[in-house]
């Protein structure tokens, strides 16, 4: 009597796929960092992810510039200035510029593992200062206070703006002046332009058709700033095809002749002598004229 067989799977293998990722996974208690699947599995630049992840797993504190980033990841400053545009643009990633009570101006960057909640936890930092009561008039006629004057944007503010900035984009813009006086930009139009740029610079347009293509052709009076012009010339402009390869021909190669005096094998047009015997036969003439 033969012995009966199961049909079923054995226990060790039950479940398991027959194809994809298999995770062999260890429960970690110290030096992890948890990190959303949305924010994991999310579509798009495989860098922006990282630079994602990598902000995360960072004390509070720590400088993510992208000069910091540029030192830590192997991409460019174009990469990751395109991987917090996109962090930014998706809620993960705030910048806020704050002053100071000395009257300086800093950039206050926080994350949020999930986009869109604000105001869980006020950032590390002094405690914001009460307002002040106002004072109290004295009589009904009495004229009230003047309202306070906010302090202009002074060269530090346009410093803050460009620091985000691909610099070489902003090299570019700075740069059109020289080709038309009447292309002068601002430091947050500079900055509002910049990406456009740098999406040019990362498709291979070299600097100077950039300028070719902002400045040809330039109406004699504009209607408002020249920033709108510039701003619909790159919006509207296609980007330029990758450059044709230079295909150069081969030289034709000459047939095979058979040589009239040793019969060797030699390139020519014409069948004749190698170039052994022809030496021959000249030194033969030489010592026969001699």
């Amino acid at each position: 009597m033969a012995d009966s067989q199961s049909n079923a799977r054995p226990r060790a293998t039950a479940g398991t796929p027959n194809s994809g990722v298999l995770h062999v996974r260890t429960r970690l208690a110290a030096d992890f960092t948890v990190v959303s699947n949305a924010l994991a599995q999310r579509r798009g630049s495989a860098v922006t992810v990282g630079v994602a992840v990598y902000i995360l797993s960072l004390p509070d504190g720590a400088p993510v510039t992208i000069a910091a980033l540029c030192e830590h990841f192997s991409e460019g400053e174009i990469l990751i200035s395109r991987a917090l545009r996109e962090l930014e643009a998706a809620g993960y990633l705030e910048r806020r510029r704050e002053r100071l009570p000395s009257g300086r101006i800093r950039t206050r960057t926080s994350f949020y593992d999930v986009p869109g909640v604000r105001g869980r936890a006020r950032p590390p930092g002094p405690p914001p200062r009460r307002p002040r009561p106002l004072p109290q008039p004295a009589a009904p006629d009495a004229p009230s206070a003047p309202a306070p004057v906010p302090a202009p944007d002074g060269p530090e503010s346009a410093a803050l703006v460009l620091a985000d900035a691909d610099p070489e984009a902003i090299a570019v813009l700075t740069a059109l002046r020289r080709v038309d006086a009447r292309l002068v930009l601002s430091a947050r139009e500079a900055a509002r332009l910049a990406p456009a740029v740098a999406e040019w610079l990362a498709a291979g347009v070299a600097p100077r058709e950039i300028t070719e293509l902002l400045t040809a052709g330039l109406p004699d009076r504009f209607r408002g700033r020249p920033a709108g012009v510039l701003a619909f010339r790159l919006r509207e402009t296609p980007l330029p095809g990758p450059p044709e390869p230079i295909v150069v021909p081969r030289p034709a190669l000459l047939p095979f002749q058979t040589c009239d005096g040793c019969e060797r094998a030699f390139r020519a047009p014409a069948p004749g002598h190698c170039r052994t015997c022809r030496d021959h036969l000249t030194g033969d003439r030489l010592r026969a004229a001699g």
